[in-house]
C-alpha cells in the first residue's frame, strides 16, 4: 500500500485543531560539538507528552468522518496508550487500553487521567496485544494499531510537514525508530515533497529489528529486545512501515544505551529538556558520530518526554560517574572522636562535595579500634578526582575506590 501526498496534507488539516505546533530550537551546545547546526523538533511538549496523539488523532478523524462511532481498543505500555485516550476522548469515544500488568503506575493513571478504560493484562506488550485482539472481537470494537496503519502512519508524517515548513532548508531529518510508524511517515512526507532532504532513522542496538530489515530490504523481526528505550523495544515493526521506510529512508543507525543515557543527561542539562529515552536516540546518534552533519542543518526528532522520576534519577547517577563527576571510595580511619572530621575537612579542602557517608564497623578485615568509611563526593571531572584520591592518600589514609 502506498501513502500519498494528500493523505498527508489532509491529516495536517484534520490535527490543526488538536495538536501543539512543537517548536524547533537551535541547541548552540549541540551544534558546537558536532560542527552542524543542530534544532531540535520538541515533541516531548507535544500533547500527551510524545508524538503518539498525531497517529491516533488522525485515525480516529477518518473513523469518524466515515460514521464510525465503534468504541476502540489499543495496547500499549506507554506512549500510544496516552495519545489514544486522550483522541477518544476528544472524538467522544469509548477506549479501552491494555496495558501490561508491569506497566508504571505513572503512566497507568495518566491514561486513565484521559478518561479511557485501563485494563492490565499479561507480563509482557505481546500478551496485552493478544488480549487486546480478543476484546475486539468480542466486543465489536476497533482495534487501533500503534504503528502499522496508513492512517496512523499518516498522523505521525505531519511532523515532517511541520519541519519542511519551519526549516525549508533543512539538510538532514533524524527520527526515532521502533515499530516504524514515525520514521515512515517522516521520511515518506519528507522524501515526496522534497527528496534533497536526507532522512535517518535510530535504533537501540539491542531494539534493532528496522536496522537489519532496511540493510536486508525485507521484513525481519527479532526474537528479543533489550534496551532501556523502552518506547522503542519492538521486536515485530509493521510490514507497511518497513516497506515505506525501505523506500523512503536514507539509512537507519543504531546507538547503545550508554550513549542513549548520556545523549538523556546532556538535553537535561544543556538544553532543560526531559526527554524519555527513545526520543534522545536521535540526538545520540549525531552526538556520536553515527551520522555526517558537518555543516549541515539537522533536525533531531525528540519524540517524547514521558519518563518516571525515578530513572530520571538512575540515568543522572550513570551519567555523571561515566563522566567522572562522582567517586566513590573507601577510607579506614580510626574509631574515635574527631577522626571523621579531619576526613571530611581533606576532602573539602580538596574541592569534594561530599554527598554521602556511610560507617561501615563489622567489616572482617577492619581492626577493632577502626571504621571503614563510605564516601561519594561529587568533583569537578577525572583529573579532579584524581587528585581528590591522592590528596586523601598523602595523608596517610588507608583508600580503596568503589
Amino acid at each position: 500500500m502506498e501513502l500519498e501526498l494528500h493523505q498527508l496534507e489532509l491529516a495536517a488539516e484534520r490535527l490543526k485543531p488538536i495538536l501543539h505546533h512543537t517548536e524547533l530550537d537551535l541547541s548552540s551546545t549541540f551544534s558546537a560539538m558536532t560542527g552542524g547546526q543542530i534544532y531540535l523538533k520538541c515533541e516531548n511538549r507535544q500533547k500527551t507528552g510524545s508524538f503518539k496523539i498525531r497517529g491516533a488523532s488522525n485515525k480516529l478523524a477518518s473513523l469518524t468522518e466515515n460514521g464510525e462511532k465503534r468504541p476502540v481498543v489499543a495496547s500499549s505500555a506507554g506512549n500510544h496508550a496516552q495519545g489514544v485516550a486522550c483522541a477518544a476522548k476528544k472524538f467522544g469515544v469509548p477506549a479501552t487500553i491494555v496495558m501490561p500488568k508491569a506497566a508504571s503506575i505513572a503512566k497507568v493513571q495518566a491514561t486513565q487521567g484521559y478518561g479511557a478504560k485501563v485494563v492490565l493484562e499479561g507480563s509482557c506488550y505481546d500478551d496485552a496485544y493478544a488480549y487486546a485482539k480478543r476484546l475486539c472481537e468480542e466486543e465489536g470494537a476497533v482495534f487501533l494499531h500503534p504503528y502499522n496503519d496508513l492512517e496512523v502512519i499518516a498522523g505521525q508524517g505531519t511532523l515532517g510537514l511541520e519541519i519542511l515548513s519551519d526549516l525549508p532548508y533543512v539538510d538532514v531529518i533524524v527520527v526515532p525508530a521502533g515499530g516504524g510508524g514515525l520514521l515512515a511517515g517522516v521520511a515518506a512526507a519528507v522524501k515526496l515533497i522534497n527528496p534533497r532532504v536526507q532522512v535517518y532513522g535510530v535504533q537501540a542496538e539491542g531494539a534493532d529489528a528496522i536496522a537489519q530489515s532496511f540493510r536486508q530490504k525485507a521484513l525481519v523481526q527479532t526474537e528479543t529486545v533489550s534496551t532501556i528505550a523502552d518506547g522503542i523495544a519492538v521486536k515485530a515493526p509493521g510490514d507497511l512501515t518497513v516497506s515505506l521506510i525501505n523506500r523512503y529512508a536514507d539509512g537507519v543507525v543504531t546507538v547503545s544505551d550508554a550513549e542513549i543515557a548520556d545523549a538523556m543527561l546532556l538535553l537535561m542539562e544543556r538544553c532543560k529538556q526531559i526527554v524519555e529515552p527513545s526520543g534522545a536516540t536521535s540526538v545520540a546518534a549525531v552526538l556520536n558520530g553515527k551520522l555526517d552533519v558537518q555543516g549541515k542543518r539537522v533536525v533531531c526528532v525528540l519524540s517524547g518526554g514521558n519518563i518516571d522520576m525515578s530513572f530520571i534519577q538512575s540515568i543522572i547517577e550513570r551519567g555523571l560517574v561515566a563522566r567522572h563527576r562522582r567517586v566513590k571510595f573507601i577510607v579506614t580511619i580510626l574509631d574515635q572522636p574527631g577522626s571523621l572530621v579531619r576526613l571530611l575537612n581533606v576532602i573539602a579542602g580538596a574541592g569534594g562535595n561530599i554527598l554521602t557517608v556511610l560507617h561501615d564497623k563489622l567489616s572482617p578485615r577492619l581492626h577493632p579500634n577502626e571504621t571503614a568509611v563510605h564516601i561519594a563526593c561529587e568533583v569537578g571531572g577525572a583529573e579532579h578526582g584524581q587528585a581528590l584520591l591522592a590528596s586523601i592518600r598523602a595523608q596517610g589514609y588507608e583508600l580503596q575506590e568503589e
